[in-house]
């Protein structure tokens, strides 16, 4: 295996439409906040959209997965026959996005070698998830990609380069590339700018990126879409058996398209992913969580609770921050399972606060990540808790936009 395990693509993007209708934020987002993806769906209309080849999770519980799978497929399939696409051969594309706070993001689409890729924790390979893999959610999520054929990514993958190597370099060249897309992203997502980047460039950026994994053994780690690229992962293993050695070298189910970023750029921040418990006797679960965490070694870590009773705080201590948020999903996941509640996953303070405060239901604002600690947890062979971190608040996620083939001789 070589020391490279992300490269150019043939990636796909329309053309002749409305940007801003086409893309939507990450389907994981917004997920108590039905009135987010109502207004989303009333803005898109009848137009082209990715929100039509996705499935908003705030409407998990209404749908019908398999039926779900299948109408994406025929959206697009009925895409790519009215020839909505253009193909950015053998290229990556370097992002700009203008975030919430006003600082820019710096990132590269390409595609990642899913045999370079492992998510198990402990795994000796190039690419290795930042988070546990929940095994009992892979299934849906291959049976949607088998019946798909295209992609289109909110995975984010991180590579640590202090000294600004890989992606920064594009900045200054960035005039001379040709552009592929500016446009405002909707739901005050910010703007978002694409330059191709293939031939000469993007042989040079690859070279960068692999210099860049030395003899640490891990070039890159997955910050958000875990599940996503385990499931390609998933189906991409399931198909190799069928395939000669020559057509798995080739196949574009071997790859998944993501956007690449630098850990060290200011604009990635790791943001909390906040606890939300409906169905509860709020007084009750305080109770048992004060008496659950009352005690024990290490460094002390303070949540703040939300209720329909006001705010108020809990103090817990544990050796580091992802072994207390394994314990407090850990206590979470049995209170639920026993008292009948839900548990959902609350992207920035402003909703959780407000969501908390509802009848029956308690928040807990969860602890920060020290993203100083990233690469070294994961190089030592540990993963964090699911939903430990986010990379940026829920408006500055990954918008879908670039889409790629994952079958053969499509477009």
């Amino acid at each position: 295996m070589t020391n490279n395990a992300f490269l150019p693509a043939n990636i796909l993007l329309p053309s002749g439409i409305d940007m801003t209708k086409w893309s939507v934020v990450a389907c994981d987002q917004f997920t108590s906040e039905r009135s987010y993806w109502d207004r989303v769906t009333e803005t898109v209309g009848a137009s082209p959209s990715t929100l039509k080849l996705i499935v908003p999770e705030a409407y998990l519980d209404e749908t019908d997965p398999v039926a779900s799978a299948v109408k994406i497929g025929e959206t697009m399939d009925t895409y790519l026959q009215q020839g909505l696409f253009q193909s950015l051969d053998s290229s990556y594309v370097y992002i700009e996005r203008t975030v919430s706070d006003g600082q820019v993001r710096r990132g590269l689409v390409g595609m990642i070698d899913l045999d370079a890729y492992d998510y198990t924790p402990g795994a000796d390979s190039l690419v290795r998830a930042s988070e546990k893999t929940i095994v009992t959610r892979l299934p849906a999520r291959v049976e949607t990609r088998r019946k798909a054929p295209l992609e289109l990514p909110h995975i984010m993958a991180l590579i640590n380069d202090a000294e600004f190597t890989v992606i920064e370099p594009l900045t200054e060249i960035s005039d001379r590339l040709e552009a592929v897309y500016d446009f405002e992203l909707m739901e005050n997502g910010g703007r978002v700018r694409g330059w191709r980047v293939t031939g000469e460039d993007a042989t040079a950026l690859t070279a960068r990126l692999s210099a860049l994994t030395g003899t640490v053994g891990v070039q890159m780690v997955i910050g958000d879409g875990n599940h996503s690229l385990a499931a390609a992962k998933n189906l991409w293993d399931e198909l190799k058996p069928s395939l000669t050695v020559a057509e798995r070298d080739v196949h574009p189910a071997r790859f998944a398209l993501a956007e690449l970023n630098n850990i060290y750029d200011t604009s990635i921040g790791f943001e909390p992913i906040h606890r939300l418990i409906t169905g509860v006797d709020a007084a009750e679960l305080l109770a048992a969580l004060d008496q659950r965490f009352d005690s024990g070694d290490g460094t002390a870590y303070t949540l703040q609770t939300v209720s329909a009773a006001g705010v108020g705080r809990l103090t817990a201590k544990a050796s580091d921050v992802g072994s207390f948020i394994a314990a407090l999903q850990s206590f979470l996941d049995d209170y639920a399972a026993e008292h009948g509640a839900s548990i959902d996953y609350i992207h920035g303070d402003a909703s959780l606060l407000t969501l908390g405060a509802q009848p029956d239901a308690v928040g807990l604002l969860m602890p920060s990540l020290d993203k100083s600690d990233f690469f070294a947890t994961v190089i030592q062979g540990g993963v964090f808790p699911k939903k430990s971190f986010s990379i940026g608040s829920a408006r500055d996620k990954r918008y879908y936009l670039e889409c790629r083939a994952i079958r053969p001789n499509i477009i």
